[in-house]
């Protein structure tokens, strides 16, 4: 495990000279569900965590050339609900953060990409849209619209068989938009749409609905509030680096609201990174997890590298604390309740690189950590 003392960077970066792709943008399909386009988890689970909720969290899955890593994730994933000690301490799902499909968003390519892997999972998969989810193939020989796969497989009106499946087990998911809030005894996710662009794009409208959803979340100071978006506002990799439309949509909608999360999780980038923000009245907890199984990963940009810069007031109060940019991994989260006060721990695990589903070698403990909520 990294420490702090062996990091090379301890803030993220601005990746310098970026071209402007805002002409990607697609305009998002139509709501799937009514506003504010909230799905309770009681309604999917008998068991919706009262006490302790237990989840799985990944990105960036697919690939176009190797989907060997992707399998060995989706086995040491399903290997934790085998070895749990309990059923308190069994994930309950898995939450996707985006680019479930490479280069772009064809039905045809989920049976390779997402299907024929995660069949064997053992629980629901809840997704928010990746860049390459959401992208269009211009030569397509089957016309279709931005996110129309996507929203077959995790915003169908009602559970049944995909049609696209190949004859895998996973029905559709009924989530009420590509935008969309998971609630739940203990928590409250929030999943953005980012679009597109390299950088990322957020309406108005779905603004709009963001910070409702915020100031609705803030009711209920009894559970810990996620936030969930696929490009990644704060990173120190070399392939993405920092997101400033991120950053800017995200605090301007904190400000407006008045409320913070106690974590956001993002992907994008192809690695992992723990970073901690502080603000006037308490500290947030940002993690990237986008190792999920493309197989190239984003290391970290090296100091003396002038494409990049830590030089901005937006890093002023924020530190990275630990990344993995080597090994492809995954995140096991719980939120439990203990006394007053809520418990997250996350636990971020590395798989063995030998690129084997059937390989003996265990998934590795990176990292964990905790977060402590209190009102």
């Amino acid at each position: 495990m990294l420490t702090s003392g062996s990091l090379i960077r301890n803030k993220p970066v601005f990746k310098l000279n970026q071209p402007d792709d805002s002409d990607k943008f697609h305009v998002l399909p139509a709501p799937s569900g009514p506003y504010p386009y909230r799905l309770n988890l009681s309604s999917i689970l008998k068991n919706s965590g009262e006490d302790k909720l237990v989840m799985h969290m990944v990105g960036d899955t697919g690939s176009v050339r190797n989907m060997d890593f992707q399998k060995v994730v989706v086995a040491k994933m399903i290997d934790q609900f085998i070895e749990a000690d309990d059923k308190e301490d069994k994930p309950m799902f898995l939450y996707h953060l985006g680019d479930i499909v490479y280069n772009f968003g064809e039905k045809c390519e989920y049976p390779r990409q997402f299907f024929e892997a995660y069949s064997k999972y053992p629980a629901p998969i809840f997704a928010i849209a990746g860049n390459h989810d959401s992208d269009v193939n211009p030569e397509s020989a089957d016309p279709y619209s931005s996110l129309q796969a996507f929203c077959g497989v995790f915003c169908d009106t009602e559970s049944r068989e995909i049609p696209f499946c190949e004859d895998q087990k996973r029905v559709s998911s009924i989530q009420p938009n590509v935008y969309w809030t998971l609630e739940s005894p203990l928590v409250t996710i929030i999943g953005l749409h980012s679009n597109v662009p390299k950088y990322g794009i957020i309406t108005k409208e779905q603004r709009d609905w963001f910070i409702n959803e915020l100031k609705h979340a803030a009711g209920f100071p009894d559970k810990a509030l996620f936030v969930c978006l696929h490009h990644a506002p704060y990173s120190a990799d070399i392939n993405h680096g920092s997101s400033y439309p991120m950053i800017e949509f995200l605090e301007s909608a904190f400000n407006e609201a008045g409320v913070l999360p106690d974590m956001v999780f993002s992907g994008h980038v192809h690695n992992y990174q723990r970073f901690l923000k502080s603000y006037d009245k308490k500290t947030v907890t940002y993690v990237v997890a986008g190792a999920g199984g493309y197989d190239e990963l984003h290391p970290i940009a090296d100091p003396a590298d002038k494409a990049f810069s830590d030089q901005s007031p937006f890093f002023d109060n924020i530190q990275l604390q630990n990344y993995c940019f080597k090994q492809h991994g995954f995140l096991k989260l719980s939120v439990e309740r203990l006394g007053m006060e809520l418990q997250v721990r996350g636990n971020y695990c590395t798989i063995p690189h030998n690129t084997s589903e059937e390989s003996d070698g265990k998934a590795s403990l990176f990292e964990s950590f905790e977060v402590k909520i209190v009102r």
